[in-house]
């Protein structure tokens, strides 16, 4: 039986930011999509009930949350990386 390879700590910092990504903009598009249900397919009084305020209130900051931070995960880069160009 082959030994599998172990992964470097790039490798698997890579794969790491990669899960995180899919996870946050998975629950940032269930948020969004959830918001978009609630507006476009539930029938709406005329005025908004106290409960719809509440919902888009608490909503509004967890969205952003999502945004900021999915947002640092893929700009962020892996640690300390040294060139690895070597004519530098």
């Amino acid at each position: 039986m082959a030994r599998k390879e172990r992964l470097t700590e790039e490798q698997l910092n890579t794969r790491l930011r990669f899960i995180i990504g899919v996870v946050l903009a998975a629950v940032l598009a269930g948020t969004m999509g959830s918001v978009l249900y609630s507006l476009i397919y539930v029938t709406q009084p005329m005025e908004q009930s106290p409960n719809d305020k509440a919902f888009f209130d608490l909503i509004t900051p967890i969205a952003t949350f999502l945004v900021g931070t999915l947002s640092g995960v893929m700009i962020s880069n892996s640690g300390n990386k040294k060139d690895k160009d070597p004519e530098k």
